[in-house]
């Protein structure tokens, strides 16, 4: 009994040592989303329309061009800024609340800089997360 128990106790070791090396080497899905989060509001912020089309779904990419992507944020507001706020996920899906700071296109006031925030929704798609994005 003692020697079952000794196997047994070494088994469990060893499998969490590996489930530590893997979310360490891979990290967490919350890691991976935040930088893709983080990568997508650069390029939009740097009207790098190009890459951020490229990280949203391939059922949006079916259905909309990289033009009609970029024509549909058009410029009614300038980000300054984006932050990832918190990440929650489930095994396929994270929701991630973004803090953005903007700066409204109001002709005739100046309203300065808002913080606001939202959320947007990632799926895990052919091993990578893809910012679901309405058609």
């Amino acid at each position: 009994m003692t020697q079952l128990r000794w196997t047994t106790a070494a088994i469990a070791s060893v499998a969490s040592l590996v489930l530590v090396g893997c979310a360490t080497i891979g990290g967490t899905p919350e890691q991976a989303v935040s930088q893709r989060a983080n990568a997508y509001w650069k390029a939009r912020m740097a009207s790098d329309y190009k890459a951020a089309y490229e990280l949203t779904t391939a059922s949006y990419r079916k259905l909309r061009t990289q033009e009609q992507f970029r024509r549909q944020f058009g410029s009614t507001a300038a980000v300054n800024d984006a932050q990832v706020y918190q990440t929650t996920c489930e095994p396929a899906k994270c929701v991630v609340r973004m803090k953005l700071t903007t700066t409204p296109a109001l002709p005739m006031l100046n309203v300065g800089t808002i913080p606001l925030y939202v959320d947007e929704t990632w799926l895990l798609e052919d091993d990578q997360w893809l910012r679901y994005q309405e058609p």
